[in-house]
């Protein structure tokens, strides 16, 4: 008996010596392969890319994996308890292997033959998060353990802690407990209780199996586990652990939360971004801080809406989307007929279920019924071209049937007056962009009405013609050339043969279709006279305009190089001629509009921040001892002078011209430009004051006519009227300063000379001190006679700008 006593303990002691020399060959086979973990100290988690308006409002958030890096320090105590209990509760003891969790899983293996997850400790699940692979074998296994025994040397318990509750995936493409509290809670951990907590805990053994918004069930037994084992263990007391229990399952998901909505500027971030570092943009929890002014995004976003809205008012109604069948006339069946129909803009699904003579009953999603006055119906007369309407409707069944899926919107005026009106989405497209004329920063963009059904932004990609919005430029150009705001120019025909790519003979018109006769630039400008602005090129030369036109950022080579070109026949985009206007409105100068003010990593350090070009006329000056300038001076591309005579006449386009319906601001210090192309197909509205330059187009982008009369003093300076209104509200009036070398005189309207002494209808102009006084057009009248022979009348193209 001693014999097989003493037999079987020396084959024990030979057996755990060749245990502990297989141990040690695995690990002197396996060490020099495990990889160096010194860069866990400096790790850098996945963290998405975040979009910022200038006052720090989110505006997007573009990534796969959704994470808040948070420090060890900012992470509750009960929630890195409930993560202990839940998943490896002798964390602080252990030396990253817990080796009574491993003798428990090897018991568990030899007695059924299946394997544990209880011997894996958190340290061990950095290891291999960080590591290895997920699949599931002995030697990664063993890879794993020899990991976290070097991870425990090399980190303090903390540390690991801290990368553990980053890394860990916990459902719904959230990495992290700081993402977790949003997904599921749209909070931060600091203001989640202690049943929140422990619900978030208990995820990582399984986030798809027990996820609180898929599988509420589930997810509830498993977080009354992890209370349970807190209260085993003593972490929490009883009554916390009972009122814990009694909390019902609040989770629900959370999507990002947008503070400000400018899609068309995200996406324009985004693809800078993508271009600067690529695909690493997405992932490397990049901070990036535009240049938009969230107030002024919000009333562009209003104002242009609005506009597009009016213009489909004044056009009639295209009927209803579709017919939906009702089964009944409860709120439940009309709820279940909208549920699958999605709001677009501003603009929400509604249901018809009753007419009575003068108003609808509606069912509106998302809000429940309403009734829609005869003040939100009247204007639905049938739409039937861009020119025609149908008979006014007399009662709503003229515009309703019961069953129809239409649109309605908030009153433009929700304000002051609550309720809803019938709409339609807008054919009709429009961009607006606001520039801060000093240094080129976009303070507001919108590049249609709606980013999530046309992705073309109009305001940076469109290439449409400027029509009279680039007469400006030629004016300019001309009084660098010698003339003056009194010249008097012949407004009478004038006709071209063809010839520079036409096959047909141009014959150029006012809008109007008369002629005036000998008129003064000034007044030529703001009454935009297509036939003097082509007279006044003719006069002093294309080469001089298309010279002049870089000093507005305009490339000659772009640009035709005939006499159309007084009337904006070239191809340009919101933002160019923003751009061209803020040198208008800032004193001379060329800024070069930019979005992106600053770029922070993810650890808030300054990766990129915006020099831009500064209009200073201060600049100019000489600096005083000790006087340092920051920033860099845009390039001065007008003459004090130039500038001063360009704002007055174009200030005058709003007090008499063509845009008089923008006196209706009360103010003194606004300019600006209409532009209509050909056929109503561009209406613009080009306008600036001295800190705030706003331009806005509208169009279709097939190209197609607007409709008779829809001038851009119609159809886009309402919506820059309404977004200057709020832009400027709390601004000064500035009034236009007369500059050096520049002097008033009183002159005779109708002959642009120095009026008579006591003249009863003289009025004031600017000279240029020394510049001669031009009496007239040189060319006479002449120039209303054919310059080269004439086709026949049924050849001839007429061209209307305005």
């Amino acid at each position: 008996m001693r014999l097989i006593f003493k037999l079987l303990l020396w084959m024990a002691s030979s057996g755990m010596l060749l245990g502990l020399l297989a141990m040690a060959g695995v690990y002197f086979y396996l060490a020099p392969q495990l990889p160096a973990t010194e860069h866990l100290r400096h790790v850098r988690l996945q963290v998405p890319l975040r979009i910022y308006s200038a006052d720090g409002k989110l505006m997007a958030e573009y990534g796969e994996k959704k994470r808040e890096p948070l420090g060890y320090a900012e992470i509750p105590r009960p929630l890195i308890l409930a993560f202990l209990a839940a998943e490896d509760d002798r964390f602080f003891e252990h030396p990253g292997v817990d080796y009574q969790g491993l003798a428990r899983a090897a018991l568990q293996l030899l007695t059924t033959g299946q394997r544990s997850q209880g011997g894996s400790t958190i340290t061990m699940q950095v290891a291999r998060n960080f590591f290895l692979s997920p699949e599931k074998t002995y030697i990664r296994k063993i890879n794993e353990i020899l990991l976290a025994l070097k991870i425990e040397r090399e980190l303090t318990k903390e540390q690991l802690l801290e990368l553990y509750l980053n890394k860990i995936y916990m459902g719904h493409r959230a990495y992290g407990v700081g993402a977790a509290a949003q997904v599921y809670y749209g909070k931060g951990l600091d203001e989640l209780n202690l049943a929140q907590l422990a619900m978030i805990a208990g995820l990582p053994k399984a986030p798809s199996k027990y996820n609180p918004i898929t599988n509420p069930q589930r997810a509830k037994q498993r977080r009354d586990y992890v209370l349970g084992r807190m209260h085993g263990l003593g972490w929490i007391d009883q009554a916390s652990y009972e009122q814990a229990l009694a909390q019902r399952v609040s989770a629900r998901h959370h999507g990002v939360e947008i503070e400000l909505e400018a899609p068309y500027v995200t996406e324009m971030v985004r693809t800078e971004m993508l271009q600067r570092y690529g695909e690493e943009a997405y992932h490397q929890g990049y901070r990036v801080f535009t240049t938009l002014d969230s107030r002024l995004q919000l009333a562009a976003e209003r104002a242009l809406r609005n506009n597009l809205h009016a213009y489909d008012e004044r056009h009639g109604y295209r009927g209803p989307e579709r017919q939906l069948r009702l089964l009944s006339d409860s709120d439940l069946d009309a709820f279940r007929a909208l549920r699958p129909i999605e709001a677009i803009a501003d603009l929400r699904p509604a249901l018809v279920l009753e007419l009575d003579q003068r108003s609808a009953q509606v069912y509106i999603k998302g809000v429940g019924r309403a009734l829609l006055d005869w003040d939100a119906l009247s204007w639905a007369a049938p739409y039937l071209s861009e020119n025609r309407k149908g008979r006014a409707p007399q009662q709503a069944s003229d515009i309703l049937r019961r069953g129809d899926l239409i649109r309605v919107r908030a009153h433009p005026d929700d304000q002051d007056r609550p309720g809803w009106r019938l709409a339609q989405l807008p054919q009709l497209e429009g961009a607006l962009v606001a520039l801060d004329p000093k240094d080129g920063a976009v303070k507001a963009l919108m590049g249609g009405y709606n980013f999530y059904q046309s992705k073309f932004n109009r305001a940076t990609q469109a290439k449409r013609q400027p029509g009279s919005g680039f007469k400006p430029v030629i004016y300019s150009a001309a009084l660098e050339a010698g003339f003056s705001a009194a010249t008097l120019i012949n407004d009478s025909p004038v006709m071209f043969a063809p010839g520079q790519g036409r096959t047909s003979q141009w014959r150029p018109e006012n809008y109007s279709g008369r002629f005036h006769g000998p008129t003064r630039l000034r007044l030529a400008l703001a009454k935009s006279r297509n036939l003097v602005s082509i007279r006044l090129l003719q006069e002093m030369g294309l080469k001089q305009a298309l010279e002049h036109s870089r000093n507005f950022g305009f490339d000659p080579d772009q640009l035709p190089r005939n006499f159309t070109l007084a009337l904006g026949t070239g191809e340009t985009n919101p933002l160019q001629m923003a751009r061209a206007y803020a040198v208008l409105a800032n004193g001379g100068f060329l800024v070069e509009p930019y979005f992106i003010q600053r770029i922070e990593a993810q650890d808030g350090g300054l990766v990129y921040r915006a020099d831009p070009l500064i209009a200073c006329p201060e600049c100019e000056e000489a600096l005083a001892p000790g006087q340092v300038l920051t920033g860099r001076p845009a390039p001065r591309t007008l003459s004090p002078q130039n500038h001063f005579l360009m704002n007055s006449m174009l200030r005058d386009v709003i007090r008499m011209g063509t845009a008089t319906r923008a006196k209706e601001l009360g103010r003194a210090d606004l300019a600006g430009k209409t532009g209509t192309t050909n056929q109503q197909r561009d209406g613009w509205f080009n306008g600036f004051h001295p800190q705030m330059v706003a331009v806005v187009w509208s169009g279709f982008d097939d190209m197609r006519p607007m409709g008779r009369k829809e001038t851009g003093g119609k159809v886009s300076l309402p919506a820059w009227m309404a977004f200057m209104q709020e832009a400027l509200k709390d601004l000064p009036e500035q009034p236009l300063s007369l500059p050096g070398g520049m002097y008033a005189l009183s002159i005779d309207p109708a002959s642009g000379q120095p009026a008579a002494p006591g003249q009863a209808n003289a009025i004031q102009e600017y000279f240029r001190v020394g510049a001669p006084l031009r009496e007239s057009d040189p060319l006479g009248t002449d120039l209303g006679q054919p310059q080269e022979p004439l086709l026949g009348p049924s050849e001839i193209l007429s061209e209307e700008l305005f």
